[in-house]
């Protein structure tokens, strides 16, 4: 078994849902993690705060730069994260639809290097 990132892409600049819409949501994403948890897939997932919350450490001259904010200004930003365990990429793709159907948003999957 090889272990997928699977990388929910929250868009920059859209609306959240309505609260209603929000926790109908999360009733799906939940319930996909308990399928996750029922195949054996499941490692790990979570929600992550906006990028505004991030702090960026960059090496510089033998030391380190920590400045507030994203790393990088983008349309889109990591949302979320599911890392699952799958037997092949088809096999993570199909997790993948059914973690852009839960979510609602776009999903990124990639395989970790190095793992057979």
């Amino acid at each position: 078994m090889r272990h997928y990132l699977l990388s929910v892409v929250q868009p920059a600049d859209g609306t959240p849902p309505a609260p209603e819409d929000l926790a109908a949501i999360m009733h799906d994403v939940e319930a996909f993690n308990d399928e996750l948890r029922a195949a054996g897939a499941w490692v790990f997932a979570g929600g992550l705060h906006g990028p505004e919350t991030a702090t960026v450490l960059r090496p510089r001259d033998g030391d380190v730069l920590v400045t507030d904010g994203p790393y990088a200004e983008g349309k889109e930003y990591l949302g979320g994260l599911c890392l699952i365990r799958a037997a092949d990429l088809d096999e993570a793709l199909a997790w993948g639809r059914k973690a852009a159907l839960a979510t609602t948003l776009p999903i990124e999957v990639r395989p970790f290097v190095d793992q057979h």
